[in-house]
């Protein structure tokens, strides 16, 4: 017990180092921005797009507008999606047809969006930055920022 007790403590410091970011000035923790942070945004984008959202548990916004009658998708299936990704702005900053993936290996959001239709579906995701790319962006996608995704799930295996 004690060597467990040991072993946590040593650990616990190295595994906080090596999961933050690392800037010129040293190690700085990353920090999502609360969920909530993002629904005022998130809602004006949806009220502005005439998106009907609903919200999950999780903080998600979306909006199912076909339900598809195919599988649905489990985390450890491979889906193949077509999509569109834009900023809260209109700004289109991806786009995609056919695209497989591994539902697992998906932002958060996509994670828990996807589950709520089947194959052949399409849902609007209005995605808080916490459920997307969180505190350290992504490519184009500056940290802690709110997407929109609209996908159609094409199939799933």
């Amino acid at each position: 017990m004690k060597k467990l007790a040991l072993l946590t403590l040593i650990l616990t410091p190295l595994i906080y180092l090596v999961g933050c970011g690392k800037t010129t000035q040293g190690y700085v923790s990353c920090t999502n921005a609360p969920v909530t942070d993002d629904s005022a945004a998130l809602l004006d984008f949806a009220r502005s797009n005439n998106i009907t959202p609903t919200k999950d548990t999780s903080g998600l916004y979306y909006q199912v507008i076909t339900q598809g009658t195919g599988a649905t998708p489990i985390s450890t299936s491979l889906v193949t999606v077509s999509y569109t990704g834009e900023y809260l702005n209109g700004t289109v900053f991806t786009t995609d047809s056919n695209r497989q993936y591994q539902l697992n290996n998906l932002i958060a959001g996509w994670q828990y969006g996807l589950p709520k239709i089947q194959s052949g579906g399409r849902i609007k995701l209005l995605i808080p930055s916490a459920l997307a790319y969180g505190c350290t962006g992504s490519a184009s996608i500056a940290p802690n920022t709110p997407v929109f995704f609209d996908v159609t799930l094409v199939s799933v295996q």
